[in-house]
């Protein structure tokens, strides 16, 4: 019985010195995709993605940091463009189609707030069906996300929990209005009294 006990101790108190750090694994340089600012951000490229008839403008870019920014390496890394942007509702979503690329690259998208969002700031993101791994950093209007495209990816599809229009303006106004026409209406026709009585 005492030697139970021993080897119980023993364990507890391996486990207690024994350092148990968690190291995690960035898929980019976190210090050069940190430095993303409302510099970057008002300098980036814009796709102009229209929901419901209003455009806004959805900052994207190449790379990690305005380091990466310059006349030559503009030339020897691959920057493929952006064909579409569009906000698939059903999945809470944003779409991407992008034009294939003949080697892998890093690839950031500015996500605001006011067109997609997360509760948990845990996004889902596939490309061409896959789903990729992604740093994130929290900007002044949303969040950025960075991640690899591999050669030849076309679609990238990030997820959320919300996206705009979530529930519009013109919904709100149908739901009370029908609600008050009901309420007048059931009060103005009573159906109940030429009703017969069970008992």
């Amino acid at each position: 019985m005492k030697s139970q006990y021993f080897v119980l101790g023993a364990l507890l108190l391996t486990t207690i010195t024994v350092p148990t750090n968690v190291y995690a694994e960035h898929i980019l340089d976190v210090e050069a995709f940190a430095q993303i600012s409302d510099l970057i951000e008002a300098t980036a490229e814009k796709f102009p993605l229209d929901v419901d008839g209003q455009t806004y403008l959805i900052p994207y870019g190449y790379g990690g940091s305005m380091d990466d920014v310059n006349v030559e390496t503009q030339k020897t890394k691959p920057q493929p463009d952006v064909l579409s942007m569009n906000i698939n509702k059903e999945n809470k979503s944003l779409e991407i189609v992008l034009d294939p690329a003949t080697a892998s690259y890093t690839f950031w998208v500015i996500l605001p707030e006011e067109i997609i969002s997360h509760e948990t700031e845990d996004y889902g993101l596939f490309v061409d069906g896959m789903e990729r791994g992604y740093e994130l950093a929290k900007t002044y209007h949303g969040f950025t996300l960075g991640f690899i495209v591999p050669q030849g990816a076309t679609q990238v599809e990030i997820i959320g929990t919300h996206v705009i229009p979530e529930f519009g303006a013109y919904a709100v106004l149908i739901l009370g209005i029908s609600v008050v026409g009901l309420v007048f209406f059931a009060r103005k026709f009573s159906f109940g009294n030429n009703l017969p009585r069970i008992n």
